[in-house]
């Protein structure tokens, strides 16, 4: 799943008339970036969720995916807006009863060497995780402006930053979740952020530490140090 459904509204005056999924980094829109991921990966059926202006969005999809073999795409359409969890539960029909990706589409995931998704898909272990999240340290990173998300314990298992000053690691909205996550989950809009806690509570919340660098997308300032960070001019470091 490709999550596409917020206001992107840090983006300024621009968010007015494009939706950010289609706002163009190194040539391509932001959507395309993450449909690319999956679809070099062997995804063959990836479910998108829209809100604002969405239907352009849907109008790129219906376009931009439309040769022989391409990924078949399903249409998630919310009248009012779901957040990330409520956008997952309302798709998980489509989404079948095994582990799924779930991909933001704000975020641009520099590769370095094994492409993540297949490192994802190789230290999944469905016996002992609920989720499994692609993190990346903290100076790898660019557009993003916190303080880290995360500490990652020896055996891959998550802890929240809680009141720690900085965290050494980011999460970068790539990630494998299974439908038992979902068991529970309340009707409307709400966070993943729900589910990530619930997992941390029962020991199933794992990590995974991406070898590249993440570029987050949600301002014009970060617009600009991604496209500086994909021309070459930048390592992604967030300076």
């Amino acid at each position: 799943m490709v999550l596409a459904a917020g206001l992107g509204t840090r983006m300024g005056a621009i968010s007015d008339t494009v939706p950010k999924p289609l706002v163009p980094v190194a040539g391509k829109p932001l959507i395309a970036h993450a449909l690319e991921r999956l679809e070099r990966n062997g995804v063959a059926e990836i479910v998108v969720n829209t809100h604002h202006l969405a239907a352009q969005i849907e109008t790129f999809l219906a376009t931009h995916m439309d040769w022989p073999g391409a990924p078949e795409i399903r249409i998630s359409r919310e009248e009012e807006r779901l957040e990330t969890g409520g956008g997952v539960r309302r798709a998980l029909p489509w989404l079948g009863d095994d582990a799924f990706y779930v991909l933001n589409s704000d975020v641009v995931i520099v590769e370095q060497g094994t492409p993540a998704l297949a490192r994802l898909a190789e230290a999944w272990n469905g016996q002992a995780m609920d989720a499994l999240l692609l993190l990346c340290p903290l100076a790898r990173t660019a557009g993003y402006e916190g303080a880290g998300d995360f500490f990652c314990h020896e055996d891959g298992r998550l802890g929240r930053r809680g009141r720690a000053r900085a965290a050494p690691f980011v999460f970068t909205g790539t990630q494998i979740l299974h439908p038992r996550l979902f068991a529970d989950a309340p009707a409307g809009a709400y966070s993943l952020n729900r589910h990530y806690d619930e997992a941390i509570l029962a020991g199933r919340l794992f990590g995974l530490v991406h070898r590249g660098h993440m570029l987050h997308v949600g301002s014009p300032a970060a617009l600009a140090a991604a496209e500086r960070c994909l021309a070459g001019e930048g390592r992604g470091d967030g300076r």
